[in-house]
This record gives structure tokens, C-alpha cells and sequence, in this order.
């Protein structure tokens, strides 16, 4: 398989025919990206997981577009606006850059077709590729706004990119370009993170909020605050959302489960705030990984949050 191969996913359900009303669901609903596809949202699908697998973690999350597309299959459509789906990019023999350059040329197709591509991960190295295809698509764009829900700072360095490393290659590209680094984090666990790596947050002026700071209303309305704040002096956002911020029995086919984690319902009311803000420039979902779920739980979570943006850019 090459490192742009796309892969034929057969969209079908539920057929509701004994029904009076609107029952389309989104098999019904999903075709294939064309060069006449205009509008609406474009799912890419990134097969990988060799950034994860360079990371010490457990592999699996290659097969995380065919869950995630088999749970989106039967939703329901309730205002979602036209849906593409453009394939999968694949890795071959390791060549994990070759792959998020490949996604990069998918993102920016998208966007040149004034579509928002929902990239559905694969492991967290989809950020790179996810955030090169928006650089290349919109080089006017000066401020972008990344938001990652993430139990982790992904700003790791080491000799090889992998799954640990996306967010500070995006500083080094922001830095190398004269950008700022906007880049906020929400749900970051002390105990998923070295020193080193909070030292390395605070001194690329990265803005995050902690997984036990997350669990009440109070303190997730002051970082609803914070985010809306954030989103009125951007440009454009880019959101990535890492499956292993949520809690470990809500989210368990991941690389790393949480033992915490923040809840779902708050999770959803910030990725709410982004949408509101109509900025929103790309998204991705990372580390769902099926070979650790249970009840396809962790797929289905991800439809949800995939749905809930895919509606939220119905404007």
C-alpha cells in the first residue's frame, strides 16, 4: 500500500423505511470527495500509527478511521451539512513523514475546495500533517489558534517525529515562519508529564489546564472564559481532540487510558465554544485505537465528537 493509497470504505446501515419522517442516517448521507466537491465537511482518514509505535505506545490506532467511520455510519443526520468522504492515507514500510505530507496535500485540497477536512486518526502525529496541510492552504492566515484536548503535551523532543512530537515541530514551524505559537491545552495530567516538559510549556508560552482542574463547573466555566478570549483574537483555529483526554471507562481503546481524564459533558462545551466561534479551519481525532475498546465504546465517543463538529460547521 503506498503512503497515499485511499482506501474504499462502503458506507451502509440502518434503513428506516417504515418511518414518516426525516430518518436519513449518515451512510445515506456521505460521497466520495471529487474534484466537484464544494462545501461541507471532508473526512480524511489517516491510517497510521508508526508515530506511536516510535513512541513506545501501543499500536492499533491504524485501524481507528474503519471504527470510527463504522460508528459515524448509522448516526443520524440532524443538520450536518454536505459530508465527503476522501479516503485514507497510509504508511508504508515506516515512512510515517511521507504519510503526513501525503495527509498535508489531502488537508489542503479540502480547504482549496472550501471544505473543512475532519481528519480521523491514527495516532497524534496526524497533528503535523493535519497542520501543515492548513499552513500550506492558507499561508495569509497569521494567527492560528491550536486547541488540543490531550491528557498530554505532545511537545516532546527526540531524534525521530512520533506521536509525542507534533506540537513543538508546529512551534518550530511557527517559529521559523515569524507566527506566533498559539497553542492551548485542555485536560493535561501531572502524572502523564515530566518536569522537562512542563518547563518546555511555560517557556513556549503555551497555555493548559489540568485534568483535576476540569471536573467541576466552576473551573470549567473560567476556562471557557479563558478559550473564548483566546478565540476572538485568532485568525483561524485548528482543533485536534486526543481520545485520551477522556476518562479511561469512558474512552478505553487508546494507546494510554486515563486514569482521570476530564468528562465528556465539558469536553463538549469547549469544543462548542470553538464551534461557536466560527474560526474553525480543520479538526482531526487521534488515538482511537480498537484493538483496546470495549463495546466499541471509545468509536462511538469519537462519532459523537466527530458528528457534534461536523454539525457545528452548518452555518
Amino acid at each position: 500500500m503506498n503512503d497515499t493509497a485511499i482506501a474504499s470504505f462502503a458506507w451502509q446501515g440502518r434503513v428506516d423505511t417504515e418511518e414518516t419522517g426525516p430518518s436519513t442516517r449518515w451512510h445515506q448521507r456521505v460521497l466520495p470527495f471529487t474534484a466537484d466537491s464544494r462545501g461541507g465537511v471532508a473526512l480524511i482518514g489517516f491510517a497510521v500509527d508508526e508515530g506511536v509505535r516510535r513512541n513506545s505506545g501501543r499500536p492499533g490506532a491504524a485501524q481507528g478511521p474503519l471504527a470510527l467511520r463504522r460508528a459515524l455510519a448509522n448516526l443520524p443526520v440532524l443538520g450536518e451539512p454536505a459530508l465527503w468522504d476522501a479516503g485514507d492515507v497510509a504508511c508504508a514500510d515506516g515512512r510515517l513523514e511521507a504519510a503526513q505530507e501525503a495527509l498535508a496535500g489531502q488537508v489542503a485540497q479540502a480547504l482549496a475546495q472550501d471544505c473543512m477536512p475532519l481528519v480521523l486518526g491514527g495516532g497524534h502525529e496526524v497533528a503535523w500533517g493535519t497542520f501543515q496541510g492548513m499552513a500550506h492552504a492558507l499561508a495569509g492566515m497569521r494567527r492560528v489558534l491550536v486547541v488540543n484536548f490531550d491528557a498530554h503535551f505532545d511537545l516532546r523532543v527526540a531524534a525521530q517525529a512520533n506521536s509525542g512530537t507534533p506540537f513543538r515541530q508546529i512551534q518550530e514551524w511557527c517559529a521559523g515562519h515569524g507566527r506566533p505559537f498559539d497553542y492551548r491545552v485542555f485536560g493535561i495530567s501531572r502524572y502523564a508529564n515530566t518536569q522537562a516538559l512542563f518547563e518546555r510549556a511555560d517557556a513556549l508560552g503555551a497555555r493548559y489546564w489540568l485534568d483535576d482542574a476540569l471536573q467541576g463547573e466552576a473551573c470549567v466555566q473560567e476556562a471557557l472564559t479563558a478559550l473564548e478570549h483566546d478565540l476572538s483574537q485568532c485568525d483561524g483555529v485548528y482543533l485536534t481532540l486526543d481520545m485520551d483526554v477522556l476518562p479511561g471507562a469512558a474512552a478505553p481503546g487508546v494507546s494510554a487510558p486515563a486514569p482521570l481524564g476530564v468528562p465528556l459533558a465539558f469536553v463538549e462545551r469547549l469544543v462548542d465554544a470553538v464551534l461557536a466561534s466560527r474560526k474553525l479551519v480543520a479538526a482531526d481525532i487521534a488515538e482511537l485505537n480498537p484493538a483496546f475498546d470495549r463495546d466499541g465504546l471509545t468509536a462511538k465517543v469519537a462519532a459523537r465528537l466527530a458528528a457534534r463538529i461536523a454539525r457545528g460547521c452548518a452555518w
